[in-house]
């Protein structure tokens, strides 16, 4: 599961430098500086998806991962909306609906996987 979502914010991170332009129409508009704020997540979320399948970083990257998320959940409100139409995309409720309902797993995938949480599946004791 640790190396499905370090995989997951590697892409994110990536796309978010390579198409900046097709971000930004989905960012709110109450963002400032939107390029700089998708230029910047965009190495965060590279930078924290590595440090994620680090062990001495690992809990710092899934809580940080967990906030972004939280944090990046009105662009996913806007682009279901406000109907914005971006690529490879489908601009769908059969494609918003679970996007959106789903971010609170993407939350707690990053805290499980961070080793913050073990809820529901209680890990054994390593003592």
């Amino acid at each position: 599961m640790r190396w499905i979502i370090a995989i997951f914010y590697l892409a994110a991170g990536i796309a978010h430098l390579a198409a900046p332009e097709q971000l930004l129409a989905i960012t709110p508009s109450w963002v400032p500086w939107a390029r700089e704020v998708i230029f910047v997540t965009g190495l965060f979320e590279i930078g924290a998806s590595v440090a994620l399948l680090v062990p001495p970083t690992r809990a710092l990257a899934g809580i940080a991962l967990a906030i972004y998320a939280l944090c990046v959940w009105p662009a996913n409100f806007k682009h279901a909306f406000d109907g914005v139409v971006l690529p490879h995309i489908p601009d769908s409720w059969l494609y918003h609906g679970p996007r959106l309902a789903l971010q609170p797993v993407i939350i707690w995938w990053s805290l499980y996987c961070a080793d913050v949480i073990d809820w529901p599946w209680r890990r054994p004791s390593q003592s």
